[in-house]
């Protein structure tokens, strides 16, 4: 411990005040072990963010590391997808499949998706609002053909595949709604990767999507490590905590176009769909959400997420209370992200909003909305 402690004083730290010294030594440990988590803030954590150890290699060595344990998790849920659709993830890093379901299957599931209530949470980023309700156990209880979808096991079987873990994802109803404040940017339409490791986000959009509304954007191949890639992660670890933008410091490091064609990648693809087409994407990959060109326009889909512990070599059980212990603790942090912005006089990143947001409201009305809830927004 003391040892640990001296390591990080002369390592890590710039401030030489005794009590400042002391909470760090007894923090260290802390520090030390999310090396092996998911963490991935070179901003918040000094050990993951340190100059010294991303220049010997630490960040470069969890890439690698996380790569080859999700490569044995994805070996071992093989037989749980088709091997043409192995093949197609693995090398490109999305998969998309237009016409999923059935016209009957899907125009009810349409109808009921846009008729739910229920809590719905908004995030301000720039000129884009996001609308999520999430689909816990009572929801799904209530909409029968929603339930159906996401308990299929073919439908459920490709999730698992895709994440790398044998059990189900977070799913959300989610409604993406753009430029309702122009010339502000929206940061998710610069392209980046979510964080160090694998991740899988999937999206069964209910609208047609176009230019008009921001087609998802991803650049086949980019989640594979090339010697280009490990050297981009290496040069941007090496600035961690320094890096300028708050998104790249905190662990979700930003690219340029430039800087995609200098790692020989090739043109991103656009997914300009039909309604009733699911894309899959794993998100270690650079990818951004595209220009909405014109005015104000939604989208509406079913948005699915899954992060795990990128060193569990384990793909896990799908067990209906770690569902249940996931949606409660979701719940939790955001009650809890609720109260904090409360005693600012402020609202949370993520605060709840009429629980018929997800619709399409009149789009003058959400203009003035957006300007006088931004105002209120806590940024911690």
């Amino acid at each position: 411990m003391l040892a640990a402690g001296m390591l990080y004083r002369f390592a890590f730290m710039k401030s030489s005040k005794p009590l400042t010294l002391l909470l760090s030594a007894i923090k260290t440990p802390l520090y030390l072990a999310q090396i092996f988590t998911g963490a991935k803030s070179f901003h918040t954590n000094p050990v993951i963010g340190s100059h010294l150890l991303n220049v010997m290699g630490l960040h470069v060595m969890r890439v690698v590391l996380a790569a080859a344990v999700t490569r044995l998790r994805l070996f071992c849920l093989r037989g749980f997808v088709p091997p043409d659709q192995r093949a197609s993830f693995l090398r490109d890093g999305y998969l998309k499949i237009e016409g999923y379901l059935g016209e009957d299957e899907f125009r009810h599931l349409n109808d009921e998706v846009r008729s739910m209530r229920g809590e719905v949470r908004e995030c301000i980023q720039g000129d884009t609002l996001t609308h999520r309700l999430l689909l816990r156990d009572e929801v799904l209880k209530k909409h029968p053909f929603c339930r159906g979808l996401l308990t299929n096991k073919k439908f459920s079987r490709l999730m698992k595949y895709t994440a790398s873990r044998n059990s189900t994802p977070i799913y959300y109803v989610q409604s993406i709604k753009s430029n309702m404040r122009p010339g502000i940017d929206d940061p998710q339409r610069t392209f980046h990767s979510d964080t160090f490791h694998p991740t899988m986000k999937a999206w069964l959009f209910l609208d047609d999507v176009s230019d008009r509304n921001g087609p998802l954007t991803y650049v086949a191949g980019s989640q594979r490590l090339s010697w280009q890639r490990l050297k981009w992660e290496y040069r941007n670890s090496v600035s961690g905590s320094k890096l300028e933008n708050t998104y790249a410091s905190r662990g979700s490091l930003r690219i340029t176009e430039a800087e995609i064609q200098k790692l020989g990648l090739p043109e991103p693809t656009a997914f300009r769909v039909p309604a009733n087409t699911l894309v899959i994407a794993n998100t270690h990959g650079f990818h951004r959400r595209g220009e909405a060109i014109g005015g104000p326009t939604s989208r509406l889909e079913l948005w699915a997420y899954s992060r795990t512990n990128p060193f569990n070599p384990l793909p896990g059980f799908d067990f209906n209370w770690y569902r249940r212990a996931s949606h409660f603790a979701i719940d939790s942090y955001l009650r809890y992200q609720d109260r904090k912005a409360e005693k600012k006089g402020a609202l949370a990143s993520w605060h709840i909003v009429a629980d018929d947001a997800l619709q399409a409201l009149p789009m003058e009305k959400e203009a003035v909305a957006v300007a006088e809830q931004e105002a209120l927004v806590s940024t911690v």
